[in-house]
């Protein structure tokens, strides 16, 4: 058994191990450690996270009760804090064992996969800065000396404009020997690396100009926090070629389907069209993900459970404007006060923007070719004013033989149930059984789409004075079934509600408003501010025979009793603390203003 012959026999691969070796020289491999990278790409509040989406003033809570903090939620120091230098060092260290171990991949691999290296560790730096302004900028591998000297790891902040200039240079190092991947829309390609330009320029630009017009601008003295109002423009301009080169490219706004309203919700549901340029990817059998399970109008459930989880907010509902160019204000009242009744209990959402059918379900729409139930009780008449009730139970008939409380609610201070009148109704899949949790929904996440990218270059041309910026704003609202030349000017105002609407629930709005500096006007704390306090509409059947208002509906607003605080965004919030043990490890680090 000793015999050399038998050499060959012992030495075997094992079986529960791959070497570096072997890892850097099989492009299948490789391809597969990628894709647990693409996997830990970060968000805040996006990838289906229902409930961070709630935390938002666009929509409330309302599934289980053990998660109502939701609704009572603050924005604390520690909120959207993200330093993940263990992800930053595994990509360092795979930059460097691709070019130290690879012997057999050939120039055109090497160059595609440093390319997705370096494109993670751009995504990366981008989501920290965003959150804590300036960061250390690694690019190697860090390796203790067990000298018991631990200074020379010690890296301090830069400057926050340093981290928009990496991330900047990085993408233009490597986005030509990205094209390679020009036809996938699940792995980085040339256009999501312009694509993360477009949106990480923007910030840049907006942070330098809008902080600078705050009372007191948030800074520190190093610069770690602080963008100078004299890059502005620089950054602008990036924003703006990159964005530019993307629409020029192989993209399309989606308008496959006629109804407009339909088209807008098919756009992230059906996995066709050319307007997602960079996704996130499912697929039943492999890999899912629980959204409609989550959210699905509770008369459609398909499991034992529906939570009904994310309520969005009449204010959101009322950001949609009318067709006819008006703004989207529920009419719900007359100039007395009085109510105003409808024939149907949708009409009083009709000429409106089509992305509102598109992105939240509402009494008198549709959700799988079905008419949803949302009713909230019946309106009596009685001495000379309505009364207003709601049955005990959803689905409940009224001493008419008609519908008291539809099954779809809404229901005031319940759970699984829509609190506010609305159910969302964007990345809801409506496929056969997404619902349930034995197969669950295969739709997928957008990084990045066109949509977001036509804004982009709007308000980047609208800052720099540049009359392309409404023909931008014009195509988005066009393919939302305005009219064409819709606008024939643009406002700060406009190109922001834009934003709000046609990115809604995408993980846009938080940092918008942190980088616009007006997170703590809208957040305000005020339990009297629309936009701080979520509030829902309520119809009802009006019982009134022998009256042209019997059988009409007419609304009424409310303010859910689940949702008990309103939102407080305070300066200390624009950036958030960095960990108390990052601080201790190492003493370079400057601490972020009002921490």
């Amino acid at each position: 058994m000793n015999s050399c012959k038998h050499d060959e026999w012992f030495q075997r691969d094992p079986k529960t191990t791959i070497t570096d070796e072997q890892l850097w020289n099989d492009p299948k491999l490789i391809t597969s450690l990628l894709a647990n990278y693409y996997n830990r790409l970060p968000t805040l509040h996006g990838v289906f996270n229902t409930g961070g989406m709630t935390e938002l003033d666009d929509a409330m809570w309302s599934g289980h009760r053990d998660q109502n903090w939701r609704n009572d939620f603050q924005f604390g120091d520690d909120y959207g804090r993200y330093w993940d230098y263990g992800f930053i060092r595994d990509i360092n260290l795979s930059l460097e064992n691709l070019e130290t171990q690879s012997i057999t991949l050939t120039t055109a691999q090497k160059n595609l996969f440093r390319a997705e290296l370096r494109f993670f560790r751009a995504f990366v730096y981008f989501e920290m800065v965003k959150r804590m302004g300036g960061i250390p900028i690694i690019q190697s591998q860090m390796i203790y000396d067990f000298s018991g000297d631990p200074t020379p790891l010690q890296v301090p902040r830069s400057k926050e404009h340093e981290v928009y200039d990496f991330i900047y240079s990085e993408l233009e190092a490597i986005k030509e020997d990205l094209a390679v991947n020009n036809s996938s829309k699940t792995r980085a390609n040339k256009y999501a690396a312009l694509a993360l330009e477009s949106r990480a320029m923007l910030y840049a630009g907006s942070l330098a100009k809008y902080n600078s017009l705050m009372a007191t601008p948030i800074s520190t003295p190093g610069g770690e926090v602080g963008i100078p109002v004299s890059m502005a423009s620089n950054y602008y301009n990036k924003s703006l070629a990159a964005s530019q080169e993307i629409i020029a490219g192989p993209y399309s706004l989606y308008n496959s389907n006629p109804d407009k309203g339909a088209n807008f919700y098919d756009m992230l549901n059906r996995k066709t069209g050319n307007e997602v340029i960079f996704a996130k990817d499912y697929a039943v059998g492999t890999k899912v993900h629980r959204f409609a399970y989550d959210n699905i109008i509770k008369s459609m459930t398909e499991d034992n459970e529906s939570s009904s989880s994310i309520s969005p907010s009449l204010s959101f509902v009322e950001s949609f404007n009318y067709l006819d160019g008006s703004k989207g204000t529920i009419r719900d009242r007359d100039a007395s006060g009085n109510y105003i009744a409808y024939s149907g209990i949708g009409d009083i959402f009709t000429g409106r923007d089509a992305r509102l059918y598109g992105t939240v379900i509402y009494p008198g729409s549709t959700f799988r070719n079905n008419p949803v139930r949302i009713q909230a009780g019946v309106a009596v008449w009685n001495n000379g004013a309505y009364q207003l009730t709601t049955s005990p139970e959803l689905g409940r008939n009224y001493t008419d033989g008609q519908v008291w409380t539809g099954f779809d609610g809404p229901q005031n201070d319940a759970m699984d149930v829509s609190n506010t009148g609305f159910y969302l109704r964007k990345f809801v899949s409506d496929a056969s059984a997404a619902s349930t949790r034995g197969t669950s929904a295969s739709n997928w996440w957008p990084w990045f789409r066109l949509g977001e990218i036509y804004l982009n270059a709007a308000e980047a041309a609208f800052e720099l004075n540049r009359p392309e910026a409404l023909g931008y704003v014009n195509s988005i609202r066009e393919r939302a079934g305005f009219s064409a030349n819709s606008l024939n000017a643009l406002t700060t105002d406009i190109i922001r509600n834009e934003r709000r609407i046609e990115l809604a629930f995408e993980d846009h709005r938080y940092f918008d408003l942190k980088r616009w500096r007006i997170a703590h006007i809208v957040w305000d704390g005020s339990e009297n501010d629309a936009n701080a306090v979520v509030r829902g509409l309520y119809g009802y059947r009006a019982v009134r025979p022998g009256h042209p208002d019997n059988g009409k509906y007419i609304y009424e607003r409310v303010r859910p009793n689940r949702f008990r605080r309103a939102r407080f965004f305070r300066l200390a919030n624009y950036y958030s603390s960095i960990d108390q043990n990052v601080l201790n490890n190492n003493p370079k680090i400057v601490r972020n203003p009002f921490h």
